[in-house]
């Protein structure tokens, strides 16, 4: 059985570690993220992670319960690397876009991690903060609460869903994600126009295209279609 987790305060006390380091979640966490970048989730154990620190593995389960609570903490401080710096301007449309757009790249910048993490719920302190966010600027722009939650689930789960996608080609070996980005080129630019019309007919524009991510155009066409005075049009009143 896991021991139990302590107080950070009690952890801040104890001696540093064999590579001279002091221990704290946040350490532990950043390790845990270098691990993934350097040797994917299937490089990631308590063992190798007490041996990245210098310490007992059985230490670290005085700051996590698992792998599974370390999983979800790494996937909190990818939220809160993409809120650290934001203020809302006023704009609801502009600011959402501007922190998808930080949300979908701080997990771009940890591929295995957000492959690892983008569907997960952690209900820790950065994610708790993103959403109040979110809801805030759906319910400042007059967003009716039943509304401003079904245009926040599509938004945050589009979000995370264009983070895992993306994320998954770039945590592909090198030479796999070359030739899926080469296929557009090698096969779609040549198929004839007597077979496949359509294809052909914007094949350019699919080479050209097709291996940029569609989030940002996605997420504009997600932004544009909401309007809380569509909302209203629609029958949504107060915060039902």
């Amino acid at each position: 059985m896991p021991k139990p987790v302590v107080s950070e305060s009690a952890r801040r006390r104890r001696r540093p570690t064999k590579n001279g380091v002091v221990l704290s979640e946040d350490l532990i966490v950043r390790t845990a993220l270098r691990m993934l970048r350097e040797h994917g989730s299937a490089g990631l154990s308590v063992r190798r992670l007490g041996i990245a620190l210098g310490a007992d593995p059985s230490t670290l389960y005085r700051y996590f319960a698992g792998i599974d609570d370390l999983t979800l903490a790494i996937g909190d401080m990818l939220i809160g690397r993409a809120m650290d710096g934001w203020h809302g301007t006023g704009d609801w449309r502009a600011d959402l876009r501007e922190l998808g757009l930080r949300i979908h790249a701080a997990y771009l910048e940890h591929p295995q991690a957000a492959v690892l993490t983008a569907s997960r719920i952690s209900g820790k302190s950065h994610e708790i903060a993103a959403d109040e966010a979110i809801l805030g600027l759906l319910r400042g722009a007059g967003f009716p609460g039943r509304d401003a939650v079904r245009v926040y689930h599509a938004f945050i789960d589009m979000t995370l869903a264009f983070a895992a996608l993306d994320a998954a080609s770039l945590a592909l070996p090198e030479q796999a994600r070359r030739a899926d980005e080469e296929m557009w080129q090698a096969t779609y630019a040549r198929l004839s126009p007597a077979t496949h019309p359509n294809i052909a007919a914007v094949a350019p524009l699919l080479v050209a295209d097709m291996n940029d991510s569609a989030y940002p155009a996605a997420l504009d066409m997600l932004l544009a279609s909401a309007a809380p005075w569509d909302c209203e049009r629609n029958g949504s009143a107060g915060d039902e």
